[in-house]
């Protein structure tokens, strides 16, 4: 694998030295940019996510422009069961991604199938590698999965919402749902094993809806799951967890194993890191990027003073909001690039 030229964050996730905090964002790819909204107006969504080149171009686009420290590749966590069986829909202006064949019972559950990840989802790879080629060692590629819990919500409700037919299942058929969540788990180990050999740096996975569980089904429900995925990958790939909303467990998720913990915006990060007790990633609530300049470098400057020093990746407490100032997010990414602890 080519030595990376800015390795902050792996450096960070391995426990190195680093001269200053990293940063990147998520969804930093995608509809805040105008760049990416050019090569949105001709191509749908799911085009984008399945044609290598165009993945790869919006992909790098948001290093090239707004300066951060790592890519991060353009796909969507709803591929992996599509390439299980599930039929994927995403219609403009509808609400986001749906499955026209939800999970509904034991028989339904027939149709889910093992992903054949160098067949079904090659284009991601072959994303990945333009990516690793264009980039040239400038910054680090981060590659993805949902969390099993996330991605059986999805298929179990059809699409997003409050999840209530998914969260009964674990109540009336937790054998079931152990089941679906079993398969998921070993088909996100071997897509996320695809996309390191392709040229993936680190691993996030993205426990969306883990807010929606009690403490006790997250923990039987997501993280069990979430750490027989990281498990799996470790010690070999760096992985960080992002369960958003499951801030009662930031211990649990760490002694998962997961090289680095994300948490969401309603925790003090001081608290967070506290807890995990090792490297933490956040926690920036989305809204700021809509404040005043002055506002937006305040509120780093307090995130930034209350991390651990050297155990801190700067990142958002959750996505990136469409229609935000792209200057703003500059002005973000040149703040925390400027600053140094004490």
């Amino acid at each position: 694998m080519k030595k990376i030229d800015n390795d902050l964050i792996l450096r960070v996730l391995k426990g190195e030295f680093a001269e200053r905090t990293p940063i990147w964002i998520m969804r930093q790819a995608g509809r805040y940019l105008p760049e990416y909204m050019a090569v949105r107006a001709s191509h749908d969504f799911l085009t984008m996510c399945k044609t290598p080149e165009l993945s790869a171009e919006v992909t790098i686009q948001p290093v090239d422009i707004i300066g951060v420290d790592a890519a991060i590749i353009f796909s969507d966590i709803l591929v992996l069961p599509e390439a299980m069986g599930m039929n994927l829909v995403v219609e403009e202006g509808k609400g986001g991604p749906r499955f026209t064949n939800p999970i509904k019972s034991r028989n339904s559950l027939s149709t889910v199938h093992d992903a054949d990840c160098s067949k079904d989802l090659k284009y991601v790879a072959d994303a990945i590698r333009i990516v690793v080629q264009k980039l040239n060692g400038r910054v680090p590629l981060i590659g993805f999965c949902g969390s099993p819990w996330t991605i059986l919500a999805y298929m179990v409700e059809g699409k997003g919402g409050d999840f209530v037919h998914a969260r009964a299942m674990l109540y009336e058929e937790p054998a079931l749902a152990h089941e679906l969540l079993d398969k998921l788990a070993r088909n996100s180990i071997s897509y996320l094993k695809m996309q390191y050999e392709a040229g993936a740096n680190l691993i996030q996975i993205f426990d969306t809806w883990a807010g929606v569980l009690s403490p006790e089904l997250y923990e039987e429900f997501s993280l069990r799951y979430i750490k027989q995925i990281v498990q799996s990958l470790q010690p070999e790939i760096p992985v960080i967890v992002f369960s958003k909303g499951a801030n009662h467990s930031l211990e649990k998720i760490a002694a998962a194993g997961a090289s680095a913990v994300g948490v969401d915006w309603t925790i003090p990060i001081s608290e967070a890191a506290q807890r995990a007790g090792g490297v933490v990633q956040g926690n920036l609530d989305p809204s700021v990027l809509f404040a005043h300049p002055d506002v937006i470098r305040s509120q780093a400057k307090r995130i930034l003073q209350g991390a651990p020093k050297g155990k801190h990746i700067f990142n958002l407490g959750h996505g990136i909001l469409p229609n935000t100032p792209v200057d703003n997010v500059k002005t973000l990414v040149n703040f925390v690039n400027s600053w140094r602890h004490d």
